[in-house]
């Protein structure tokens, strides 16, 4: 049995449900090696279905919030106190921060307890917030080739690809049904700049009643209101269908011939969306807005690209995969599979992770 100690690791993220990172997170806790690496978790709140899944893991699991708000800012060290003093108190080597948000309140903390702080660049935008908590950050971590711009002088920064489970996303475990129609599929919680209204308003431009669209993802808000109502203004109510959250989507993108991201070239778009990577590892073929993230996942298939924004476009690029026989659909599928499994491993993903924790945490 090995005398060097373990390396003790706090991941914090916002919660397991409305957090895009929570499978991914789920996915490290998972496949981490726990003969080097003690693992905890803390987030705000245990709500949601997928936190049960989580919570079967057996790690222990904080519902602490450990970020605050940054005004006022006389008072401000008073509220990050708490926080650091959790930090001291469980004696973390490295806190590993998966938020969303520009929040540097958590690093403060770190900083204070002598803890080592990083976060892995999740979305793209950038203001005087990153800034100081990239400053802040002890390593950065980025998930695609287009984010270093917003660092050029931080050396201590990686890109790091997300990793997927393509054992857990492959089609083989499914069959498909049958269905008369041509099959597209989207899974996105429903907010502006997933520009979902761009895949509506395509599907109305082709005039083809063949075409069913299936919108998986959180609607229960005022932007999911507007797209329901858009498909009834545009008569699509029987074409499309809004099924909410979905807890597995695998059987879904199984079902369907074609998964479109119509995400817009605005606001936080995208950093690495793992539903594109999910889509990619069941096989089907995929159609993609050209914007940062996107691209990058979609960078050796230029032609699955269409102008973010563009329903024109799009409408023609679903309309040349329609007409593609099944036999010219699979091999698309075949050759995106293949790549995500020799480019997006969980495999090479949990092993960067584990150097870099190892590494930041070697004694001089």
């Amino acid at each position: 049995m090995s005398d060097v100690p373990k390396v003790k690791i706090l991941f914090t993220i916002p919660n397991f449900d409305t957090a895009g990172s929570g499978k991914v997170v789920y996915d490290l806790v998972k496949g981490i090696d726990k003969t080097k690496f003690d693992i905890e978790i803390a987030c705000a709140h245990n709500r949601g279905a997928f936190f049960k899944t989580v919570e079967a893991l057996g790690c222990p699991i904080h519902i602490f919030d450990t970020k605050t708000k940054y005004r006022p800012y006389y008072s401000l060290l008073f509220r990050v106190l708490p926080i650091s003093k959790f930090y001291k108190k469980n004696n973390y080597d490295v806190v590993h921060s998966w938020q969303w948000s520009n929040d540097w309140t958590e690093a403060i903390a770190a900083r204070l307890a002598g803890t080592k702080w990083i976060y892995t660049k999740k979305a793209m935008g950038f203001n005087k917030h990153w800034k100081i908590k990239s400053q802040l950050a002890h390593f950065i971590i980025t998930i695609n080739d287009e984010m270093k711009m917003y660092f050029p002088n931080k050396k201590n920064q990686k890109l790091i690809p997300l990793g997927i489970d393509t054992t857990y996303y492959s089609s083989s475990q499914f069959k498909k049904s049958k269905s008369e129609f041509f099959e597209i599929i989207t899974v996105a919680n429903l907010v502006p700049v997933k520009g979902i209204e761009v895949l509506i308003r395509a599907v109305h431009h082709l005039n083809d009643r063949n075409i069913r669209l299936s919108i998986l993802g959180d609607n229960d808000n005022d932007y999911g209101k507007t797209m329901h109502n858009l498909c009834a203004e545009l008569d699509l109510l029987d074409q499309v269908v809004f099924h909410g959250k979905v807890l597995d989507v695998r059987p879904y993108i199984t079902d369907s011939d074609l998964y479109v991201i119509p995400t817009l070239n605005q606001g936080r778009k995208e950093g690495m969306p793992m539903a594109l990577v999910e889509a990619m590892s069941m096989g089907i073929p995929i159609l993609g807005s050209d914007i940062t993230g996107i691209n990058y996942v979609l960078k050796d298939f230029k032609t699955l690209l269409f102008p973010a924004g563009d329903y024109k476009a799009l409408a023609k690029k679903i309309k040349h995969t329609q007409q593609l026989n099944s036999d010219e659909r699979e091999k698309i599928g075949a050759s995106l599979r293949a790549y995500c499994v020799n480019n997006f491993t969980m495999h090479s993903f949990i092993k960067a992770h584990e150097d870099l924790y190892t590494e930041l945490t070697v004694k001089n």
